[in-house]
């Protein structure tokens, strides 16, 4: 059984879709998804369906991140709304538009979609080696303890990485790798390659270090950390 890490999507439905085909997750693997789905690609709707259809078959954990935060909040408060469709939330809402070109609002939002997003995704998530989480923790405090801004929004320092108490290494994404590297600084590892802003969407073997990624235009690279590619 692999655990498979998958960092920051952001609306990138057919890169994806060429990940899993180059991962071939089973059944019997455990798939993490690290959190925000959607926002500023190009179809958010289609990678939440994704997901919601993986779930089906595969043992997946999903995370929530800030941008399901900021899309959730801004579908009860006017500024929680202006302040998420400047950050991507416009392009999310094209996808649930009802005709091309289109933007939908947040009522043509399936209702199965704001289930996935407000009840069914998860803050973090432990295993004996490992802790998942979107953005970072603090490295003082037990995971039941760590606050919004740890889990969601803290970007990752790489010169001062996060070390937990717990000794588990901290998978996470949101601190996007421009460089299109996954960023390993040993006691945490992100997993976000800018997938929206032309990098490249990645999944990591969290215990083989294997990694796997694509690119918008369907390259598949892979690799493993601390090896030379």
């Amino acid at each position: 059984m692999r655990t498979l890490a998958i960092g920051d999507i952001h609306g990138c439905s057919a890169m994806l879709d060429d990940l899993l085909r180059a991962v071939k997750p089973t059944p019997q693997d455990q798939v993490v998804f690290l959190g925000d789905y959607v926002d500023r690609g190009p179809d958010s709707r289609g990678v939440i369906d994704r997901v919601l259809a993986l779930r089906q078959t595969h043992n997946v954990v999903c995370l929530r991140g800030n941008h399901e935060l900021m899309m959730s909040r801004a579908r009860r408060d006017k500024s929680e709304y202006k302040m998420w469709t400047s950050v991507g939330g416009m392009q999310a809402l094209g996808s649930y538009g009802k005709s091309p070109g289109r933007a939908g609002t947040v009522n043509d939002i399936p209702t199965e979609h704001w289930r996935f997003i407000e009840e069914e995704c998860i803050n973090y998530y432990e295993t004996d080696m490992h802790i998942f989480v979107h953005a970072g923790v603090a490295s003082e405090l037990p995971m039941d303890e760590q606050d919004e801004m740890w889990l969601f929004w803290e970007f990752l320092n790489p010169t001062f990485p996060p070390a937990h108490r717990s000794g588990k290494v901290v998978i996470c994404g949101h601190s996007s790798q421009r460089s299109g590297e996954i960023l390993d600084c040993e006691s945490a590892i992100c997993v976000d390659t800018y997938a929206y802003g032309g990098g490249w969407l990645s999944c990591l073997d969290v215990d083989s270090r294997r990694y796997w990624q694509v690119n918008l235009i369907g390259q598949v690279r892979t690799g493993v950390l601390g090896h030379p590619r």
